[in-house]
């Protein structure tokens, strides 16, 4: 099962080149950079660990791309994001966000019913990833 999760996620991976051309494009809008990673990729987990701190008034894609590339060869088994962010509203909110790492294997999700009280139906999704193993272990 592919994760799909922000811009380009049903589209085949995005090329080193075209991950630059996505990082210079938002410093051309001026937006804020971060790399973020995880091994738990659920879909309401939207606070992944952040690689460093927010790329602010970066000047040079190439330097942006190389920490994305750091990210990557230091968690090769987890998933990396980019997100840039526009605070010209007065607020930080996610203007791009997209994977640029990804586990070999994705073992997908699953849908659990549950009964509860009133013989009300409720349903979650759990990560089979996150079922199997603890963290740090599940790819």
């Amino acid at each position: 099962m592919r994760l799909t999760q922000g811009a380009f996620s049903f589209l085949p991976d995005l090329t080193d080149e075209q991950i630059t051309k996505q990082v210079s494009f938002a410093m051309n809008k001026g937006w804020a950079i971060s790399i973020e990673y995880t091994d738990d990729p659920h879909p309401r987990n939207a606070y992944w660990e952040m690689w460093g701190l927010p790329l602010f008034d970066m000047k040079d894609s190439a330097a942006i791309v190389f920490e994305i590339n750091a990210c990557k060869k230091a968690k090769p088994t987890y998933y990396v994001k980019v997100t840039a962010f526009d605070n010209s509203r007065g607020v930080e909110s996610s203007s791009l966000s997209f994977i640029v790492n990804r586990p070999a294997n994705e073992p997908g999700f699953r849908l659990v019913r549950q009964e509860v009280e009133g013989r009300r139906i409720a349903y979650t999704i759990e990560s089979y990833a996150a079922v199997a193993k603890p963290e740090d272990e599940r790819y």
